[in-house]
């Protein structure tokens, strides 16, 4: 161990922290001007898109302005409901279960479980359950843990569960 290397790796890290706490200051300012709703979002949501855009505050913001017109037309209650796909939750393909050592929601997807619907409203309700799933694992999320564990299971995964086919 190296006493030195870690105060400089902290010292890193807490410039980086600054800088990114103040171009989220900035990013915030400059969404909020075009669009209201954004004061309701939390700054780790504008962290990540800033993060994402290697902290180019226009970047991010136009990311992030894109991101809430299509939340807002999408998702327009604020979550979705799950009266609203019955049929995919009825599949018992996406769930919880528990958490990681390090208090990460860990979520278990099993392919083999989906059924397909015919036409563009099965493609909708995928995505209705992807949003809910995710909503759902970000809400069991303990602050200012940002991250998950997803387990695949693919086992009886196949093309009939990728696309509908008619026979």
């Amino acid at each position: 161990m190296n006493p030195l290397r870690d105060e400089v790796a902290v010292k890193s890290v807490q410039g980086n922290n600054e800088t990114e706490q103040t171009k989220v200051c900035l990013m915030r300012a400059n969404v909020e001007k075009q669009d209201p709703s954004a004061k309701d979002v939390d700054d780790l949501l504008i962290r990540r898109f800033l993060r994402s855009c290697k902290l180019d505050i226009e970047k991010a913001s136009t990311h992030f302005l894109k991101y809430l017109e299509w939340r807002a037309r999408f998702v327009p209650n604020g979550s979705i409901s799950e009266s609203k796909i019955p049929s995919e939750l009825g599949q018992n393909k996406v769930f919880l279960s528990g958490w990681d050592k390090t208090r990460r929601p860990i979520s278990v997807v099993l392919g083999g479980r989906h059924v397909p619907t015919k036409g563009t409203k099965g493609i909708e309700d995928l995505r209705r359950l992807m949003v809910y799933s995710l909503d759902k694992i970000c809400s069991s999320m303990s602050r200012p843990n940002e991250k998950f564990v997803s387990i695949l299971d693919l086992e009886g995964w196949g093309y009939k569960t990728v696309i509908s086919v008619d026979t």
